[in-house]
């Protein structure tokens, strides 16, 4: 009896990327061979994303090669969630559609159509369950949904309110992929700093003794495991704060990726965003002085509705006193089914991507200069790849695949997954250059 084969495309962000290492990890399982062209699949799950107008083109393209390539397709995601009806109309003859995190409801799906071998083959599957990242990075998903409302974000309408999942499960988890070599765990959720907040901070147990379900509990439990721990999208509430003493400490790499989105109060209360910029900027002062090595990223949005130069002046003003480290920003774009899509002042387009080159300019010279500091200092990294040339790595200052590289020269005989240490020789606006200690 032929086995039978599933294909898979996976879009999105990395939360995504954990729902179909999930699914993989569950049809494998059961049997299922996992193939990377149509022509050798019985069936395609497609992983959408739909958070941005971009996003929504390349699921919509995704499906339509899917459909044509192959005929016999399953649609899971965000975008599923969001426009099921519209993927229907142009696609009428799609086994499915599901909305995101649905992993029994493909599955279930897929056994429809595509029915699996008698006999399972749980032993084909590794230890930490099939994983989409390298072999030495992986992320680690904390919790499903939002509880948050901001008027550009249709989030919660697509992944839902806040669900955390026990602290125990998670701690398992990461002592799986700890155990199978990975050396770099990057957390991430819609809302990593609001987890247990659901759950009350409801008291589970891991390895033999209680531990709450909140942000620092989970932060100094998987600082105690020896990856790399990276803390993605931590929304700044103020107990924030206690983790920061954990990265001078070393437990946790001094990296925080925060989402500010702005600085002007009138446009944050606009976005239904925290409105107080000079706290936020008070906070970054004590971070520094608690972690000197504390390593921000952060993103925003320009050309809201209602932006005025004065509101984006503020913005300006934000980004030369917080100095930050890492900086991603974008024009403001209407996303179907977002609240501020009815707000009055909407910005023309060419006004929009003015704003983003001053914005760029601005912090394309503070990024420059934070890494022109670090030349002559002495930094442990993590390998990425081996290249004809040397070695490809990343500091603690750097998440894969958003943030800069360091490149060795000559390097060639390490191996990915190592930490070596590396003196800074050069660097630009993102990237560093440095040889071996």
């Amino acid at each position: 009896m032929t086995t039978p084969r599933i294909g898979f495309i996976s879009l999105g962000c990395p939360k995504a990327l954990v729902d179909s290492e999930r699914i993989l990890t569950k049809l494998r399982a059961e049997g299922y061979d996992l193939v990377n062209t149509y022509k050798d699949a019985d069936l395609v799950v497609v992983n959408t994303c739909g958070f941005i107008d971009a996003a929504v083109e390349e699921s919509l393209d995704a499906i339509g090669e899917a459909m044509r390539e192959n005929g016999k397709v399953i649609v899971t995601g965000c975008l599923g969630a969001a426009r099921e009806d519209e993927i229907r109309a142009r696609h009428p003859q799609l086994l499915k559609i599901t909305g995101a995190h649905a992993y029994e409801e493909v599955v279930s799906a897929v056994h429809e159509h595509v029915p699996a071998p008698h006999d399972p083959f749980t032993s084909l599957v590794p230890p930490q369950g099939i994983k989409l990242t390298p072999r030495h990075y992986a992320y680690l998903k904390i919790s499903e949904g939002c509880n948050h409302r901001c008027t550009f974000c249709i989030i919660p309408s697509l992944r839902g309110d806040l669900v955390s999942r026990p602290i125990g499960e998670v701690m398992e988890e990461a002592q799986r992929l700890t155990d199978a070599g990975v050396k770099e765990l990057l957390v991430v959720s819609q809302d990593t700093s609001a987890y247990g907040v659901d759950l009350g901070y409801r008291t589970g147990f891991w390895d033999g003794r209680p531990i709450k379900t909140r942000f620092y509990e989970l932060a100094k439990a998987l600082g105690d495991l020896g990856p790399w721990i990276r803390l993605h999208y931590v929304y700044p509430y103020p107990h924030v704060d206690e983790v920061i003493p954990l990265m001078a400490e070393g437990k946790v790499l001094p990296y925080l990726d925060i989402p500010f989105q702005h600085a002007s109060p009138r446009i944050l209360q606009a976005m239904k965003r925290p409105a107080a910029a000079e706290k936020v900027l008070e906070r970054i002062h004590r971070w520094r002085d608690i972690c000197p090595d504390i390593v921000l990223r952060s993103t925003f949005i320009v050309g809201f509705p209602g932006e005025t130069e004065e509101d984006f002046q503020m913005l300006l003003d934000f980004l030369e006193e917080a100095q930050l480290d890492r900086v991603g920003c974008f024009t403001y774009s209407p996303v179907q089914g977002a609240v501020a899509n009815d707000l009055p002042d909407q910005l023309p387009e060419s006004l929009k991507e003015e704003r983003l080159a001053r914005f760029m300019e601005v912090q394309s010279r503070i990024s420059t200069a934070k890494l022109e500091q670090r030349v002559g200092g002495v930094e442990t990294v993590l390998v990425d790849e081996v290249v004809e040339e040397g070695a490809v790595a990343r500091s603690p200052a750097d998440a894969p695949d958003i943030d800069g590289l360091v490149f060795i020269d000559g390097a060639t005989h390490l191996k990915v997954g190592e930490f070596v240490d590396v003196e800074i020789e050069e660097t630009d606006e993102h990237d560093m250059w440095a040889h071996l200690i």
